[in-house]
């Protein structure tokens, strides 16, 4: 599948079937072979990008920072409040860039650039995530403008429920655009010492109600009518839709 839904990264772990990821088929489409369904590669613009653009960050037990407590502080340029608008209502998540300042970084650039916007909830998985971001409702891809970045997972924050982390692919360095929001403990995603984790970057602060509401629809299985018969697993049967997403202003945030 394309850069954003088969997994986030495989882990060498019992749950690394579910991790939240990056489909291949973008990658692929480019290559000019047909995907394999389920195994992710990477996504064109890590292949395109120069090594220089993407260094890899030192292991993470050289920088692992002791875990933290979500919870909402004041609004300020760290911490910004971004809100998400769904076809079944709104939530607002707040974001860290204290603890993870290149991937906050690169989520306000695509929210800038309304990147998200019309773009949908693909992969709804009750009891671990929802992912979303880089495709639409009906499963067509919005290729990422931007070089992926590195994986920034050492920083302390969970893949506790109501966390906002980034899709990869097999390569931990390799996020991009796609997102996914924490339903249960999913602790397991976060690093080890023997391996790179997930990167959470904020929290829903607002609208949490709402994100339960997208995980209890209904799924089924997608094959898509393309010269690569791509397989999208856990699709939504009703399109769950992104709207608008939008960075609040300070003065709106902080009423």
């Amino acid at each position: 599948m394309r850069a954003s839904l088969t997994g986030l990264l495989i882990l060498a772990l019992t749950a690394c079937s579910q991790a939240p990821v990056q489909p291949a088929a973008a990658a692929s489409s480019q290559a000019a072979s047909s995907p394999a369904a389920a195994q992710p590669a990477a996504p064109a613009a890590a292949q395109s990008a120069p090594v220089a653009a993407c260094p890899p960050p030192p292991p993470p037990q050289l920088y692992m920072l002791p875990p933290a407590v979500l919870h909402r502080v004041p609004a300020d340029e760290k911490h910004r409040l971004v809100k998400i608008e769904t076809n079944l209502g709104d939530m607002v998540v707040q974001l860290d860039a204290e603890r993870a300042p290149l991937t906050v970084k690169n989520f306000i650039t695509y929210v800038s650039e309304h990147f998200y916007d019309n773009s949908g909830f693909y992969r709804v998985i009750p009891g671990f995530v929802i992912q979303g971001g880089d495709y639409t409702p009906d499963l067509k891809y919005h290729k990422p403008k931007h070089p992926p970045i590195p994986n920034e997972s050492g920083n302390g924050l969970s893949n506790q429920p109501g966390a906002i982390g980034m899709g990869t692919d097999a390569n931990p360095h390799s996020a991009q655009a796609a997102f996914y929001i924490n339903l249960a403990d999913n602790r397991k995603l976060d690093p080890r010492a023997d391996r790179w984790g997930y990167t959470v970057f904020g929290q829903v602060v607002e609208g949490m109600d709402v994100v339960n509401k997208i995980a209890a629809v209904k799924t089924h299985s997608v094959t898509l009518d393309d010269k690569y018969h791509e397989k999208f697993d856990d699709v939504p049967t009703e399109p769950m839709r992104i709207l608008k997403v939008t960075l609040l202003p300070l003065d709106a945030a902080n009423p």
